[in-house]
C-alpha cells in the first residue's frame, strides 16, 4: 500500500471510471494482497510503471489490476507456489498423462508462459517439445539401472530433470489435498 498505491494517489491517479468506490477499493485490497511477495524497492519500481502506464481517456486513473499484476510479474516473478491453474491442470487428466509421459516440466513451463488452459494442439506441441528429454531421462535411467558409469554432466542433468518432475508431482498432491478437504 505504502509502496505502490498511495504513491500513484498522489501523483494524481484516481480510481477507473469503470469501477465504483466499493469495487475500486476491493481491487486495491486484492492488489497488495497478490503483490506481498515483492520487495519494496520492486513495488517503487512497479510504481513508476504504473504512472507511466495510466489508464482512462485522460490518462489520470489507475489500469486494471490484470495489467497491474502482468508489470509486477516482469519486475519480480512471484515465489514457486503453485498457482490455481496450475494446481487444477496437474489434477486433469492432462496433468496426470503428463506426469506418466515425464513431459509434465514442459507442461508446467507452458502454463506458467500463457496462463491459459492447455488445449489439444498446445499438448501435442508439448509432447514434441519433451521428446528429447523423455528419452534421454530413460536413457540415463536405463544404463544407471545396468551399473554403467555416467558422466558429470548427465548425472547432474537427470538430477535436474527428476526435480522438475517431483515439483510437478507436488502439485498435482496440492491439488488432491484440496479435493480431498
Amino acid at each position: 500500500m505504502s509502496h505502490l498505491i498511495v504513491p500513484l494517489q498522489r501523483r494524481g491517479l484516481a480510481r477507473p471510471s469503470t469501477l465504483r468506490q466499493a469495487q475500486f477499493e476491493a481491487m486495491v485490497d486484492d492488489l497488495c494482497k497478490m503483490l506481498a511477495y515483492m520487495s519494496g524497492i520492486n513495488l517503487q519500481a512497479l510504481a513508476e510503471v504504473v504512472a507511466a502506464n495510466p489508464g482512462g481517456k485522460g490518462a489520470d486513473r489507475f489500469p486494471i489490476a490484470n495489467k497491474i499484476l502482468e508489470w509486477a510479474r516482469q519486475i519480480q516473478t512471484p515465489e514457486e507456489d503453485a498457482s490455481p491453474l496450475q494446481r487444477a491442470v496437474f489434477a486433469a487428466p492432462v496433468g496426470r498423462a503428463a506426469l506418466e509421459g515425464l513431459w509434465a516440466p514442459e507442461l508446467l513451463a507452458l502454463i506458467k508462459a500463457e496462463r491459459k488452459w492447455p488445449g489439444r494442439w498446445s499438448v501435442s506441441q508439448i509432447k514434441t517439445q519433451a521428446d528429447d528429454a523423455v528419452r534421454r531421462l530413460r536413457d540415463v535411467e536405463m544404463r544407471l539401472s545396468r551399473g554403467d558409469q555416467l558422466n558429470q554432466e548427465d548425472l547432474q542433468w537427470r538430477d535436474r530433470r527428476r526435480a522438475a518432475i517431483q515439483r510437478c508431482q507436488d502439485i498435482a498432491v496440492m491439488a488432491q489435498s484440496e479435493v480431498q478437504v
